[in-house]
C-alpha cells in the first residue's frame, strides 16, 4: 500500500475530526486551506459531536445520570472527555455549559482534598484540566486544579490509594495530558519543573515500552498497556502516553526510543495498525464501527511517528 492508499483511507472517515487531523496533523495543511476549514466546521455538524451534544440538558450535564462520573462512559465528565478529543469547539455555548457545569459539581471536592493535603484521583483531575481550560478560560477556579496538579505531580508521582498509595501511572499521564493544553510560554517554572519530573518518571526511572510502573505486591501490569486503544477514559497505554509526550516535544528522549521502536513495529503492511476500543459498548455510538475505531489509532500511531522524525507522509 502506497502512502496515499491509507491517507486516502483516512481522509474517507465518516468522522469528521479524523478527516481534519489528517489533513492538518499529518499532511501539514494550514488553518486556512478550504477542505481543513470544511472539515473543522463539519466537526460541530456531522458525526459524534452533534450526537453526543444532542443528548446534553440545557444545564450542561448529561441525562440520566448518577453523578457527573457515572454511570461510565456516557455521564457528564466522560462526555465532556470525548468531546475534547473530537476537538469540539471549546467555545460552542454547549461546551462551555459542560465545563461550567463539572467546575460547579468537582471544584469544591478538589478545595477540601487540597486542604488536607490529600493525593489520589489525579485522573479525574488532569481530565477535567483538558477540556475545561479551553472551555472556561477565564474561570477563577481553574488554578487551584493547576496548582494540585503540581502538588501532586511533585509529591509522590501521583500516589493513588487505589494503587495502594504508590504512584500511578495512568493518573500520571491523564495529569500531564490536562497540562499540555497550557501553551508552552504560560508554563511557570514550577510547573515546568514538574512536567520535566514526570517525564522523567515515565522514561527514565520506568521503562515505557515494558509499562513497569510500581503496581501492589503481587500485582501485574495492566494489559491495557500493550493494545492500541482509542477511546480510554481514566486509563492509559502505550499509544495514549506517546500522544501525551508528543505533546511536551518529549519525544526525542532516548526513554521513548523503544516505545516508538514498538509502535513502528505494530504497523500492518497496509500501513495501518490495528486498534482495540474496549469500552465501545460502554459508551457513544455515535464514536463509529471497528474500521473507525483503526482509523483512530492509525491517525495517532502515524502522527506520533511523524513527530519523532521516524515517518514521512
Amino acid at each position: 500500500m502506497t502512502t496515499m492508499d491509507w491517507i486516502d483511507w483516512l481522509l474517507a472517515a465518516p468522522t469528521p475530526t479524523i478527516r481534519y487531523l489528517t489533513l492538518t496533523d499529518l499532511l501539514a495543511r494550514p488553518a486556512e486551506d478550504a477542505e481543513v476549514r470544511r472539515a473543522r466546521r463539519a466537526i460541530m455538524t456531522d458525526g459524534p459531536v452533534p450526537a453526543i451534544l444532542a443528548e446534553q440538558s440545557p444545564e450542561g450535564h448529561w441525562e440520566p445520570e448518577q453523578s457527573y462520573y457515572t454511570p461510565k462512559y456516557v455521564s457528564t465528565h466522560w462526555s465532556m472527555m470525548l468531546l475534547a478529543e473530537l476537538h469540539a469547539d471549546p467555545t460552542d455555548a454547549r461546551i462551555r455549559r459542560g465545563a461550567t457545569y463539572m467546575l460547579d459539581k468537582a471544584a469544591a471536592s478538589l478545595a477540601r482534598w487540597q486542604a488536607e493535603e490529600e493525593t489520589g484521583f489525579s485522573c479525574l483531575w488532569g481530565n477535567i484540566l483538558r477540556y475545561a481550560l479551553p472551555a472556561a478560560a477565564d474561570d477563577p477556579r481553574l488554578p487551584m486544579f493547576v496548582d494540585y496538579a503540581i502538588h501532586d505531580l511533585q509529591s509522590g508521582h501521583c500516589r493513588c490509594k487505589i494503587n495502594s498509595g504508590l504512584a500511578c501511572a495512568w493518573g500520571l499521564v491523564r495529569t500531564l495530558w490536562g497540562l499540555a493544553i497550557i501553551p508552552a510560554t504560560a508554563r511557570s517554572p514550577q510547573l515546568q519543573a514538574a512536567i520535566a519530573g514526570a517525564v522523567e518518571f515515565l522514561l527514565a526511572d520506568h521503562s515505557l515500552a515494558a509499562a513497569n510502573y510500581p503496581v501492589p505486591d503481587g500485582g501485574k501490569i495492566h494489559s491495557l498497556w500493550f493494545k492500541l486503544n482509542f477511546p480510554l477514559f481514566y486509563q492509559t497505554d502505550i499509544l495514549f502516553t506517546l500522544r501525551t509526550l508528543g505533546e511536551f516535544d518529549a519525544l526525542d528522549h532516548p526513554g521513548a526510543q523503544p516505545a516508538l521502536d514498538r509502535l513502528a513495529g505494530q504497523r500492518g503492511k497496509n500501513g495501518r495498525w490495528r486498534g482495540s476500543s474496549p469500552y465501545r459498548s460502554r459508551t457513544w455510538s455515535a464514536l463509529g464501527d471497528a474500521e473507525e475505531i483503526q482509523r483512530w489509532v492509525t491517525l495517532q500511531a502515524a502522527h506520533i511517528l511523524k513527530q519523532a522524525g521516524r515517518l514521512e507522509v
